[in-house]
C-alpha cells in the first residue's frame, strides 16, 4: 500500500524531472519499492548513466515538523560526505531541487536481518568517518528544531514530535520531564557531529561479495551525539547489550557507551515512529502502535531505574 506521502508517478513524470534537471533523455525507467515516504524511480540515459530519481511528497501530504525540506537536506548530506569523507560509499548529486534529487544509483541490495557482519563492520568505521565532520549547531537545518546545545536541540526534537502526535490523536506515554531529568547526560555532548539517523537494513546496501556498497537515504540528518547513530543498526534492541555487534566493531569507540543518552535516543526514535503512524496512513489501531508503544514504555522505565542508580 502506497503512503500518502508518496505520489503516484507515471514515466512521463520521471522523463520530465530528467529533463529540467539534466537536460538529458530517459531510455528506460521502473519505480523501486522499499520506502515508505518519497517516490523513488530508476532510470536509465541515453548516454548510458544509471539513476535513481527521487521525488518528494505532493503539496496535500502531511508531514511531520521536522520533514519539511528534506529532500534538499539529502543532496547536502551526500555532498557533505562526498567532500569530507571520501571513500564512504554515498550516492554522487546529479541534480536537485526542491522537491527532487537525481543521483547516481549505486549498485548492490539492501541489507537483510542477520546477513553480511562485513558490511555491518565496514558501515560501523564509515559512519566513524562522517561523525568527524562538525556542523554549525546542534539539531537540524532550517526551520526545523535545533539548539546552540545538546539539551535543547533535542528536547525541542522531543516537543515537536509530541505536537505531532496530538495533532494526529496519536496516544503516548507520559513524557513530561523526561528530558530535563537526564541533562546532565546529555550535556556532555558538546561537538555537533553529523548524523545519518536512518541507518537500518533499508538504507544500506551490500555487494555480492558481502562488502559495504553504499549507505542511501541521508534526508533525515542532523547534527548531535554520535550515539543518536547507534540505535537503528541495531533497530528495536539495545545495541550496548550486543558488545560483539559487527557495527561496534567496526565503529571502534574507546569510550564507553551512556546508557542513558543510547535509552533517551531510542525513546525519541520510538515516538518519532508513533508519530509519523497516521502521515503514513497506518492507523493508530494498527498493531504496530501497541508494538512501538511497549518498546518506548520499556525504555521509560529503564530510564528511571538508570536515573536512580546515579
Amino acid at each position: 500500500m502506497r503512503s500518502p506521502t508518496q505520489r503516484t508517478l507515471e514515466l512521463a513524470d520521471i522523463v520530465g524531472v530528467v529533463r529540467d534537471g539534466l537536460g538529458a533523455r530517459v531510455t528506460d525507467a521502473a519505480e523501486l519499492t522499499g520506502g515508505g515516504f518519497a517516490t523513488v524511480w530508476q532510470a536509465i540515459l541515453d548516454d548510458g548513466r544509471d539513476v535513481v530519481v527521487k521525488v518528494g511528497p505532493p503539496a496535500s501530504a502531511r508531514l511531520l515538523e521536522y520533514e519539511k525540506g528534506v529532500l534538499p537536506a539529502e543532496a547536502e548530506y551526500f555532498r557533505m560526505v562526498r567532500s569530507h569523507a571520501p571513500g564512504v560509499p554515498v550516492p554522487e548529486v546529479l541534480a536537485a531541487g526542491p522537491h527532487w534529487v537525481i543521483t547516481s544509483r549505486l549498485p548492490g541490495r539492501a541489507l537483510t536481518e542477520g546477513d553480511s557482519p562485513a558490511a555491518r563492520r565496514q558501515l560501523g568505521a564509515a559512519i566513524a568517518r562522517i561523525h568527524k565532520i562538525t556542523g554549525p549547531h546542534f539539531g537540524y537545518t532550517g526551520d526545523r528544531p535545533a539548539g546552540s546545545d545538546w539539551p535543547t536541540a533535542f528536547a525541542a526534537m522531543i516537543d515537536s514530535l509530541r505536537a505531532d502526535a496530538a495533532h494526529w490523536q496519536v496516544p503516548l506515554p507520559p513524557l513530561d520531564g523526561v528530558v530535563d531529568r537526564h541533562h546532565g547526560a546529555l550535556a556532555t555532548v558538546t561537538t555537533p557531529a553529523l548524523l545519518h539517523f536512518d541507518l537500518w537494513d533499508g538504507n544500506v546496501l551490500v555487494a555480492a561479495d558481502g562488502s559495504l556498497s553504499g549507505l542511501v537515504d541521508g534526508e533525515r540528518y542532523l547534527y548531535g551525539d554520535p550515539l543518536l547513530d547507534l540505535v537503528s543498526p541495531a533497530l528495536f534492541r539495545r545495541i550496548e547489550d550486543e558488545p560483539s555487534h559487527p557495527f561496534l566493531a567496526g565503529y571502534r569507540t574507546a569510550a564507553p557507551l551512556d546508557q542513558v543518552r543510547l535509552s533517551l535516543y531510542r525513546v525519541h526514535l520510538y515516538v518519532l515512529m508513533l508519530a509519523e503512524g497516521p502521515s503514513r496512513g497506518i492507523p493508530v489501531t494498527d498493531g504496530r502502535h501497541d508494538f512501538l508503544t511497549g518498546l518506548l514504555t520499556a525504555e521509560l522505565e529503564a530510564l528511571d531505574e538508570l536515573g536512580g542508580r546515579r
